[in-house]
């Protein structure tokens, strides 16, 4: 989901549309749909947009759970001309830490994580209380070229494509992809500082940021022992209104605590493709990402394959393909199967707008997943095939005419 109103504010310094923001300083295809409310005072500019999911999950398996909560977030964005360039602030925050409590939602296959001094496996864990607080400023330097500055007590680096939750070809999918933590993880990093330059088709920027993941308490600052020792570098192309293509590479210290990591190499490719249609849209992002670790210079590869088709204004179809290498740590399995394992997963849904009430727009939607494990996995799943569904209600914010 594109940021609202950011295609619009750069019309209003240039005169000319620039590409839509996504996520942190990530880029959209220009033709991207905006949702939100929008709204304007005193020169500045509003907008607000958001997700609530109402979600039953059920996983299949010894490993499988189900599951009765919501995935949700919110997001704030208020910017104002300053000088000859543009101020903007943003924040997002999330109510999963009570909505879906602590050990997050069943998902087979998700990384293990630590909570409460156990290890959960096949669990996606909540977002933070607050997602973003970020404030960025804008500079021309000529007609086309402008520079771009972007500090984040919480935020995104510039690492990896935009992230799942912003996206239009996730729209219609609460569901964390299983490559998360080799492609976008990084979107919730207490601490960054982003640097760029940015023309209306190009984006180079390089960022310092911490790269510890966010603890299993979601509504605290996670600032104990920080620091700014991570370091990324992202070039965007977006060679029409269509597309945007993003290739970006970090280095990440080894890291204790959640998803504790040896010091490792992230390397991200990215394209997104959207088509405008006569009542919405078909949006398809490609991704591929990869964990290195300094130590054995294996690439830990992950790959996705992610649509979302508007049959019309009031339905859509949306799906998933992936490919990720789990190691055994990565599973909870360390000691029982062999360290690198290649997994597959499919999903396929379809969402249908229920209700439409003061511009908030309520759909209701169900989905089917199904992985695809090695036989050394099997006596863990009970089959080669786990398999889970997911029925929602959601709300939405409209697109924007």
């Amino acid at each position: 989901m594109a940021k609202p109103g950011h295609a619009q504010h750069e019309q209003h310094m240039a005169g000319t549309a620039f590409p839509s923001f996504g996520s942190g300083t990530s880029w959209l295809p220009a033709a991207t749909p905006v949702r939100g409310f929008h709204f304007g005072a005193s020169g500045w500019q509003f907008m607000m947009h958001g997700s609530v999911f109402l979600q039953f999950v059920y996983e299949s398996g010894p490993r499988g759970n189900y599951q009765l909560g919501s995935v949700n977030w919110l997001m704030a964005d208020a910017s104002h001309a300053l000088g000859s360039g543009l101020f903007r602030a943003r924040a997002m925050v999330s109510a999963e830490f009570l909505t879906l409590t602590g050990a997050g939602y069943p998902e087979l296959l998700q990384v293990a994580q630590p909570y409460k001094g156990t290890t959960l496996t096949d669990r996606m864990h909540p977002h933070e209380l607050v997602s973003e607080a970020s404030l960025t400023y804008e500079h021309p330097f000529s007609s086309g070229v402008r520079g771009q500055l972007y500090v984040a007590a919480v935020g995104e680096p510039a690492l990896g494509p935009v992230a799942y939750l912003h996206r239009p070809s996730a729209t219609s999918d609460p569901i964390a992809p299983l490559g998360h933590h080799a492609q976008d993880v990084s979107h919730e990093s207490f601490g960054v500082i982003t640097a760029g330059l940015f023309s209306r088709q190009v984006h180079v920027e390089a960022s310092m940021f911490n790269g510890a993941h966010p603890d299993e308490v979601r509504t605290n600052f996670d600032y104990e022992n920080a620091a700014l020792n991570s370091f990324s570098a992202r070039i965007t192309v977006n060679p029409s209104p269509l597309w945007s293509v993003a290739a970006s590479g970090a280095y990440l210290p080894a890291t204790g605590g959640a998803h504790a990591h040896d010091a490792l190499d992230r390397w991200v490719f990215s394209l997104m493709h959207v088509v405008p249609r006569k009542e919405g849209v078909w949006a398809t992002t490609l991704v591929w990402g990869a964990n290195v670790p300094i130590a054995t210079g294996r690439f830990l590869h992950t790959a996705l394959l992610e649509t979302n088709f508007d049959l019309d204004a009031r339905s859509a179809l949306f799906g998933r393909l992936e490919y990720v290498t789990r190691t055994a740590e990565e599973l909870g399995l360390v000691g029982s199967v062999s360290d690198e394992q290649k997994l597959g997963a499919f999903a396929v849904g379809y969402a249908r707008r229920a209700l439409a009430l003061r511009g908030i727009e309520a759909w209701i939607g169900a989905r089917g997943n199904v992985e695809l494990i090695g036989e050394e996995l099997q006596p863990f799943y009970d089959t080669r095939t786990p398999a889970g569904i997911l029925v929602y209600a959601q709300l939405r914010a409209p697109v924007l005419n």
